[in-house]
């Protein structure tokens, strides 16, 4: 199982190392938000390892909707937690990191999951800055240069197919609003597979502690972001 690296399992149970969930984001995910560095003070588990750890038990179906409800800390016991026809992932004391509600037909193939999820996830490494320096600027707001924060609130995907290869991803619109100092996000794409739409998604994302624009400040973060990224595959 290609996830095996980025997490610990015991019985029905697992957690992720802080070093387990940076090495995803940055290896799977080409994701550089330094609340995924090992060292970040306020370090948690990126929201895409979770969904990719969820796919890989419970498969992909024609409609998912995934909607994080709290941030996950490194070495936490985790659990899943069925009620109704929803999934969700738990602690022990059984607070809610993660719900998932699946629909219709789904994909059980190893293979073609890990495939899609792999792509689905890189998916992230566009966000910054390549997707959201823009919609910043546009808006004229940016996120704190030294304690950026950005995470996930929601995932769907709807597929009018199920794929039988890896389909295509690319991204058709992106939208930021903002309310007083915190922002939302929503990133669509659709999925092709030989130049057929067969279907699309959504992922929202929340910006928190907005500042009005600083086209010198973000180009010293982008630089710093780019540094960072350079040196980990260097290395």
């Amino acid at each position: 199982m290609f996830l095996t690296p980025y997490i610990t399992r015991q019985g029905e149970e697992f957690s992720f190392s802080r070093a387990q969930a940076s090495n995803f984001a940055k290896k799977i995910a080409s994701d550089f938000n330094p609340l995924h560095d090992e060292d970040a003070k306020r370090f948690c588990v990126p929201g895409d390892l979770m969904f990719a750890w969820f796919a890989s038990q419970y498969g992909i179906s024609e409609q998912l909707c995934c909607t994080f409800s709290g941030m996950v800390a490194s070495d936490i016991w985790l659990h899943f937690s069925q009620q109704g026809d929803e999934i969700h992932i738990c602690d022990r004391q059984d607070k809610v990191y993660l719900s998932l509600r699946q629909q219709g037909k789904v994909i059980r193939d190893e293979a073609l999951i890990e495939s899609i999820v792999t792509d689905y996830v890189r998916f992230s490494g566009q966000n910054f800055p390549h997707i959201l320096q823009p919609l910043m600027q546009q808006h004229d707001v940016m996120i704190h240069t030294q304690r950026p924060m950005v995470i996930y609130e929601s995932m769907a995907l709807h597929l009018d197919q199920l794929p039988t290869e890896l389909p295509d991803l690319a991204l058709t619109q992106s939208s930021l609003e903002v309310t007083g100092r915190r922002g939302n996000v929503a990133l669509d794409f659709s999925l092709s597979s030989h130049g057929k739409s067969i279907g699309h998604g959504r992922k929202h994302m929340i910006l928190s502690n907005l500042s009005p624009y600083d086209g010198d400040a973000m180009q010293a973060m982008i630089n710093e972001y780019d540094r960072r990224k350079a040196l980990f595959f260097s290395a």
